[in-house]
């Protein structure tokens, strides 16, 4: 079971930049490593679906983000407390971080706005579907706005990185054999309408663990600032008693 992050930072010693630097390398590695154990099935399985209709790929793989987002959350969570994570570990609390809320998770989660920043009140305080409303609600006060604009930015970033790499095909295409626009959204070539599907796959693959990480950022945050704003209450009851 994944512990709770409400004791982050506490107690913890400062490390040098060299040190910090290695530790979020390493980070990184095993976000990206348990990542690609459900990343790249679920893209593989959304490709295949391009048969049945062309849009069908990118509605699979818009529809999955929200899900693929456990695996990496689960990863962070455990990194913020300097515990390194490997498959296997992911496969032995799959449970926990595929299995808990899925339906939930696939068709309600994923059109949350703020779905970053109140994931980890799912899944790390482990509230229930029913009872989570009021802390959902303590956590995005005052930050729901933020959390939207990041969601929004991250949308932005994920529209230009996809068009960025299907302009790679006109790029690097021989010389008077370059694709025509019309050509590569009618659909009419197979291989050449993949271009897109492969590009946003790709495009998610790199950059979900940032809109993770960045959300998971904002709600350590937040907890920092309601467990400090705690402390404060407790000592204006000390003094006032």
């Amino acid at each position: 079971m994944t512990r709770s992050p409400s004791g982050c930072g506490r107690g913890r010693r400062p490390r040098r930049p060299i040190s910090a630097s290695a530790s979020a390398s390493s980070a990184a590695r095993s976000v990206y490593t348990c990542y690609a154990l459900v990343a790249l099935p679920v893209v593989a399985l959304a490709l295949a679906s391009f048969e049945i209709a062309a849009w069908l790929p990118a509605v699979v793989i818009w529809l999955s983000k929200a899900w693929l987002d456990r695996t990496v959350l689960f990863v962070l969570s455990r990194a913020a407390f300097g515990q390194p994570t490997t498959v296997a570990d992911v496969w032995r609390a799959q449970r926990q971080v595929w299995w808990r809320q899925f339906f939930f998770t696939w068709i309600v989660r994923r059109f949350s706005p703020w779905r970053s920043l109140t994931q980890p009140i799912y899944q790390l305080e482990q509230f229930s579907i029913v009872r989570a409303g009021a802390r959902i609600r303590q956590i995005r006060h005052r930050h729901a706005g933020s959390a939207l604009m990041m969601t929004s930015v991250f949308g932005v970033c994920e529209t230009v990185l996809t068009i960025a790499l299907v302009s790679l095909s006109f790029w690097l295409a021989p010389i008077g054999r370059s694709p025509s626009l019309p050509a590569l959204l009618s659909g009419e070539d197979a291989a050449l309408a993949m271009v897109i599907p492969v590009a946003y796959a790709a495009t998610v693959v790199f950059l979900e663990p940032f809109y993770v990480a960045a959300g998971f950022a904002m709600y350590l945050n937040r907890r920092a600032e309601l467990e400090a704003w705690d402390i404060e209450q407790e000592f204006r009851r000390a003094f006032a008693a």
